[in-house]
């Protein structure tokens, strides 16, 4: 059984306006490929979470010195390898020796579209450097239909844009999630793109709650949905939460714990496959 938003929750899920989105939500991403396991944004960690049945995965681009665009969510390479050092200071001759957790060599975005070519990627932007390798890697692998490019920069995801066109899905910016948020509070009705950004957007990314204020709620997403963009809330990795949001009627949740929100969207009969 596939459950619905409840009363009050507003309009159901928007419908897909890319190919990126096709796959019925609610949509369930491996955030770094499930890096409660301590191997995030390698291709151990994305494997996995292919062999569980993900078909969407969340990672993050850095560009070395020399424009080399590495799946990697810091700026340094400090927290979670053996090296040291800022990843846009150093060549890839360098931070391919770089090992997370010790053993695990950092991808490439390329070897990661070529090793998942049925998995779709969420991609978060991390610095400007990135942006026009980040677009050319998409294109090289002809990947329009399965990336989705996120930042936490309005200028960033406006660039990737600009350079891309409207092949490319993107999530919607910093003000644009600002300005969406105010129109849910004010309960205007659909509309009010230009304010937002949504004509460019197909989806917005966000926490459930943001410096103690709340970002999810009902009304942030009937605000969403009609304007045809899906809502996905990061980072959820306990189950209640994943239970609430969902019942709520979010379109996607991306977790490091892959395993239970699989559990989570199986007992409800919303995994692929279930049922």
């Amino acid at each position: 059984m596939t459950l619905s938003p409840p009363a009050g929750a507003g309009p159901g899920r928007a419908t897909a306006r890319h190919p990126f989105l096709d796959h019925p939500a609610p949509l369930a991403f491996a955030h770094r490929g499930g890096a409660a396991d301590g191997l995030e944004n390698t291709l151990t960690a994305f494997r996995r979470a292919v062999d569980l049945g993900y078909r969407y995965l969340e990672t993050d681009v850095h560009a070395t010195a020399d424009g080399v665009l590495v799946a990697f969510h810091d700026a340094t390479l400090d927290r979670v390898t053996d090296a040291r050092g800022a990843i846009a200071d150093l060549p890839w001759s360098a931070v391919r020796a770089a090992r997370v957790g010790g053993r695990e060599p950092l991808p490439l975005l390329a070897e990661l579209l070529a090793a998942f070519p049925l998995a779709r990627f969420n991609v978060d932007v991390k610095a400007a450097p990135a942006v026009r390798p980040l677009v050319a890697a998409i294109g090289a692998a002809d990947a329009w239909d399965r990336v989705c490019v996120s930042s936490f920069s309005q200028r960033r995801v406006e660039a990737v844009r600009a350079l891309a066109g409207p092949r490319l899905a993107t999530s919607l910016g910093t003000r644009g999630v600002a300005a969406l948020r105010l129109l849910s509070w004010a309960r205007l009705p659909g509309g009010g793109a230009g304010r937002t950004g949504a004509g460019r957007a197909v989806c917005v990314q966000v926490p459930e709650r943001h410096a103690g204020v709340p970002v999810v709620d009902a009304a942030f997403l009937r605000a969403a949905h009609r304007r045809g963009l899906q809502v996905h809330v990061w980072t959820v990795n306990d189950r209640d939460r994943m239970m609430s949001l969902l019942d709520l009627g979010v379109d996607g949740i991306m977790t490091d714990h892959i395993e239970t929100l699989r559990a989570v969207l199986t007992e409800r009969g919303a995994w692929p496959g279930a049922g």
